[in-house]
């Protein structure tokens, strides 16, 4: 099993990398998250990686951060998620933006990512919740009470992204009313 790659960036067409490993090129699918933070082309590049073997390849999977890595290898054990569409679950959403979503239950953001219906966004929600929504949306900033939830979806509702909702959200302290939540909110948004 192939864990780590360290070698020079020969080529970058998203999704897929060629890094150069003492004269081998290793083609490596990547996720846009982890595309946009690469070095420029000809410089060393660092990715843990993740190897799968079926009958007719062998692909290789890599990522800037181990919690990609983790997150990748939760939502391949989930039935019907496979490594494209996983890939493509990390680069729809950050790891933190991934398990505060599933902290709080909110299909609705990860029908947005391309590819997720409603019954898949419901079936990650159910098999990721406890596995990956408390732990990673602890490291990635507030865990909110239920009202963090409401107060979310009334600033998406007011039509602003999920990345200015959720930098709004982190403005307001946890314990916060839904109403007093919303306006602690709004006046964030309207100070940024």
């Amino acid at each position: 099993m192939i864990g780590r790659l360290s070698g020079l960036l020969l080529e970058k067409n998203p999704p897929q990398l060629l890094v150069d490993c003492n004269g081998v090129g290793y083609e490596v699918g990547v996720s846009m998250s982890t595309f946009y933070n690469l070095p420029g082309l000809g410089e060393k590049v660092v990715l843990l990686t993740h190897q799968i073997v079926r009958e007719d390849a062998q692909l290789l999977y890599g990522f800037g951060t181990a919690e990609e890595r983790t997150v990748f290898r939760q939502l391949i054990k989930i039935t019907g998620i496979g490594a494209r569409m996983a890939l493509s679950i990390l680069s729809g959403m950050s790891v933190p933006e991934l398990a505060q979503a599933i902290t709080m239950q909110e299909s609705g953001r990860l029908t947005k990512v391309p590819g997720i219906g409603k019954k898949t966004a419901e079936r990650l929600l159910l098999e990721l919740k406890g596995k990956l929504g408390a732990d990673l949306g602890a490291a990635g900033g507030a865990v909110l009470a239920d009202s963090g939830a409401d107060i979310l979806n009334a600033l998406l509702a007011l039509g602003y992204s999920d990345k200015e909702a959720m930098l709004a959200l982190k403005q307001v302290p946890a314990g916060t009313g839904v109403s007093d939540g919303i306006k602690l909110a709004l006046r964030a948004l309207s100070k940024g």
